[in-house]
């Protein structure tokens, strides 16, 4: 199937079978396809955490609303963003950038001032804004990823931000919970698989 076929075959699913799980080499290629998304300034300034652990999960369906896609499927992938950004985070960077291209790191200078200059110039609220935006690309990656392994996914934004954040300690790690996606395999009782796909159409989409 090409990228629109998977496309097509996709969807919000809301019912999973809990009893197929992710192989490791499927879960490996989604990982891949996450590290690849884009990025802005390539600084992927999120991490994201895979949970499996069913106590764990349980605790977080709770403060999602009660949604069962949070427990049924076979991982839970929470995408947290970076609560503060700091120069460090920046010069992190410019050294991996410099051992991987195998450049000079003083030859990246200007454009590392250029880019601190950029982000450290924003508020609070936009630098959150901001970090919390990448998110949502590498959540796209996941979701097209899945779709071309055919791999059930449910992206979600119904859940309790503080109670994640507080559940899964992230605040300590300088960390927020942006967004979250149950990822598995469809139920046969789930009826939203046989619905149509309600979207715009071409002509109505683009100007």
């Amino acid at each position: 199937m090409g990228l629109i076929d998977n496309l097509k075959w996709r969807y919000a699913t809301k019912k999973f079978d809990a009893t197929k799980k992710i192989s490791s080499e499927d879960l490996k290629e989604i990982k891949t396809a996450i590290q690849l998304s884009a990025s802005s300034y390539g600084l992927q300034l999120y991490k994201v955490l895979i949970i499996e652990d069913n106590g764990l999960r349980e605790q977080l369906r709770l403060v999602s609303y009660g949604q069962k896609q949070i427990t049924e499927a076979a991982y839970l992938v929470v995408f947290c963003n970076y609560t503060t950004v700091t120069e460090a985070d920046i010069d992190a960077y410019f050294t991996l950038k410099s051992q991987m291209e195998g450049t000079d790191i003083s030859a990246l200078q200007g454009y590392s001032d250029f880019i601190k200059a950029d982000v450290m110039n924003r508020s609070d609220i936009e630098r959150d804004k901001w970090t919390s935006n990448q998110t949502y690309i590498a959540l796209g990656n996941l979701l097209n990823a899945c779709a071309e392994l055919k791999i059930d996914a449910c992206p979600m934004e119904g859940f309790e931000v503080d109670k994640y954040n507080e559940i899964l300690n992230l605040k300590e790690q300088g960390l927020n919970a942006s967004v979250i996606a149950a990822i598995g395999y469809r139920s046969e009782e789930d009826y939203t698989q046989y619905k149509k796909k309600v979207r715009k159409s071409i002509e109505r989409l683009f100007a």
